[in-house]
């Protein structure tokens, strides 16, 4: 892709608006407090959310979205994708001019397009960090959940890059359209695989008995709850469908090599790239 080149001259931001403190959004703020950060943290979001980051020291004090917007020099929209995108809907009316805003939705076409859209007088990145938990909420949070975890940009921004940059992530610039190609198969299918998988031990009573850490292992992604993966479904479909599409034929040409020694050759494949997926980044 074609990005912006990183634009010097910017001042750090002094007040930052955390719109959604939960697990990511929390972790944002507490990513940004270890880095020596001396400014306002302002969090938006629900009065259960507002009271654990409240006292847990994430931030210092809640506004309504629109106060909140206009005092801060950085906004991170870490809802839900279809909370983000309906915050996208409102909120340039409200920022200061220039000032910078990115999110952290799981999808990027539909959210970097209605930014496109609706982003007028702030600016507008968006991103992505590939990190997370089962648990989920503000109470969760943590500074180090970013460390050494690809961090996606769909654009170039010299004061984000060095801000992601000190949490210890690890910056990958692509577009929003390569971005949701490339997680459909290593981040939605996976879900979807280990759904599957739950569901299938679960037809038959007596597997629970015999389950062993293979079937933990794989069946952890089916803890997730659904709400969380309602909006990657219906922003990310076709990706996902090409995606279920790949896994289903790689299945059935595995079905038909069972007796085969042929399969041999497939397992050596896989395992090759298992090994790349667990070896450092470079630089790291």
């Amino acid at each position: 892709m074609t990005v912006e080149a990183p634009r010097a001259g910017r001042r750090a931001p002094e007040v930052v608006a955390v719109v959604g403190v939960g697990l990511i959004g929390g972790s944002f703020a507490l990513a940004l407090r270890a880095t020596g950060f001396a400014g306002r943290i302002i969090g938006v979001s629900s009065p259960e959310a507002i009271r654990v980051a409240i006292e847990r020291g994430i931030i210092d004090e809640a506004l309504p979205l629109a106060d909140a917007a206009a005092i801060a020099d950085l906004i991170y929209l870490a809802r839900p994708i279809a909370g983000i995108l309906a915050v996208l809907d409102e909120l340039d009316s409200h920022v200061k001019p220039g000032t910078l805003i990115t999110d952290a939705g799981s999808t990027k076409s539909a959210i970097c397009a209605r930014a496109a859209e609706k982003i007028h007088r702030g600016r507008f990145v968006g991103g992505h960090p590939m990190a997370g938990k089962e648990a989920r909420g503000a109470s969760e949070a943590e500074a180090s959940l970013f460390r050494g975890r690809p961090y996606i940009l769909t654009s170039r921004c010299a004061e984000l890059e060095e801000l992601i940059a000190s949490f210890g992530a690890r910056l990958e610039f692509i577009s929003a359209e390569e971005h949701d190609a490339l997680v459909a198969l290593t981040s939605h299918l996976p879900q979807l695989i280990s759904t599957a998988l739950a569901a299938s031990i679960g037809t038959e009573p007596d597997a629970v008995r015999v389950a062993g850490p293979a079937a933990m292992d794989l069946t952890r992604l089916a803890l997730s709850p659904y709400e969380i993966w309602r909006d990657i479904f219906s922003t990310n479909g076709a990706n996902i469908d090409a995606a279920l599409g790949l896994f289903i034929a790689k299945l059935e040409a595995l079905r038909s090599e069972l007796r085969s020694p042929r399969i041999e050759k497939e397992f050596e494949n896989a395992a090759a790239v298992a090994r790349t997926l667990r070896q450092p980044a470079p630089g790291k």
